[in-house]
């Protein structure tokens, strides 16, 4: 991960957070996102969240009018605004900041890891009042704006600086998808200090490296298909497949990030076409179940202080109605799909309104005489 500081007590910040990156980094990307348009038109926005420690998240909402001020890697105010579009989503460490959501305009926003490649934008004192925090530009274009062309042109004119997070010691690696109702979608990343927007036409996003660079490894996948391949001759022996899926084989297993971008790609693609949102929210995460990570699967060497394996996993998995203002989760506790309706809140609450994640899944016992029938 590349890093930009100020000289002024910046080294002593930027080794802390290199140190705490090089504990924390290599595990910590595992995120998969996908984009399904339904046959009505409708645009539905999906991903895993994974990470090696408890995120603590919780499902918000910010009404209109919430305050809020970037921060700055010296400590001095930053940018300041106001929420224009209520919002709703996953929270990080239970901060008033969503890293998973949409608004009432139904652009929706998703923030993934992105470590050895981020760099972000360089800093100085008089860059203060348009200055934010990484893991705050998600609840910035929430907040403020309703389509993928307005978030494209406001964005050269905030700084996204390299602002340490107190909760982890160090500055959070990340990059952005954003996608709209029309099911327009970009991937938002600093790289090298400097802003980049592409678009996402595939609708897919994992972790490092950039997007162009897993735009380019597709086409070392040419040769997979959805059909089954035919039998083979081999002078007078004919060699057929071993059952279904003949025509993936070769397609990436493992856990990594390019490995997942060509899965996610393929699956997304390759799925019956859904017709309606609700049939695309329960088809994203028919995708995502091949993305689960159960603990301890794909784990550090070390352990942590108190002496557990320090491994991703999937903590929870979402899935973001573009058209009816839906957030829909699940949890590694809990499977059952839980929503919140945007449309059906106060949206000019005075504060944030949080519901818990928390919980365990309950198996219901048929045949038992307080079954469900």
């Amino acid at each position: 991960m590349t890093m930009k500081m100020r000289v002024s007590g910046g080294m002593r910040v930027m080794a802390c957070a290199v140190a705490a990156a090089m504990a924390w980094g290599s595990t910590a990307q595992a995120c998969t996102g996908i984009t399904l348009t339904a046959a009505d038109g409708s645009v539905v926005r999906a991903r895993t969240m994974e990470f090696n420690v408890n995120l603590e998240s919780s499902v918000i909402l910010v009404p209109r009018g919430f305050a809020r001020t970037g921060s700055t890697p010296d400590g001095s105010p930053g940018l300041t605004w106001k929420t224009k579009y209520a919002n709703v989503g996953t929270n990080p460490m239970g901060l008033p900041l969503i890293i998973d959501g949409l608004n009432e305009k139904g652009l929706s926003v998703g923030l993934f890891y992105f470590d050895q490649s981020a760099g972000y934008q360089p800093y100085t004192a008089d860059d203060a009042a348009k200055t934010m925090a990484p893991w705050e530009l998600g609840s910035y274009m929430l907040d403020s704006f309703a389509t993928v062309s307005e978030v494209k042109d406001a964005l050269p004119d905030v700084l996204v600086a390299p602002v340490v997070f107190k909760q982890f010691n160090l500055v959070l690696p990340v990059h952005y998808v954003v996608t709209d109702a029309s099911g327009a979608s970009i991937v938002v990343e600093y790289v090298g200090g400097k802003l980049n927007i592409h678009d996402d036409g595939i609708g897919i996003i994992t972790n490092n490296p950039p997007f162009d660079w897993h735009m380019t490894n597709l086409q070392n996948y040419v040769n997979l298909g959805l059909e089954n391949v035919p039998p083979q001759k081999l002078g007078d022996v004919t060699i057929t497949g071993l059952g279904q899926g003949t025509g993936l084989l070769g397609m990436p297993g493992d856990f990594t990030s390019p490995s997942r971008f060509v899965r996610a790609a393929i699956f997304a693609h390759g799925v019956d076409p859904t017709t309606t949102s609700k049939h695309g929210i329960f088809q994203a995460f028919h995708i995502l179940n091949n993305f689960d990570i159960p603990k301890g699967v794909a784990r550090e060497d070390e352990k942590d202080k108190e002496g557990n394996i320090v491994s991703d996993y999937t903590q929870w998995t979402s899935a973001n109605d573009l058209a009816n203002k839906r957030f829909y989760f699940r949890t590694y506790e809990n499977s059952d799909i839980r929503v919140v309706d945007l449309t059906k809140q106060n949206l000019d609450a005075k504060d944030i309104q949080t519901w818990s994640m928390d919980g365990f899944e309950v198996a219901h016992e048929l045949g038992a005489p307080d079954a469900p029938k």
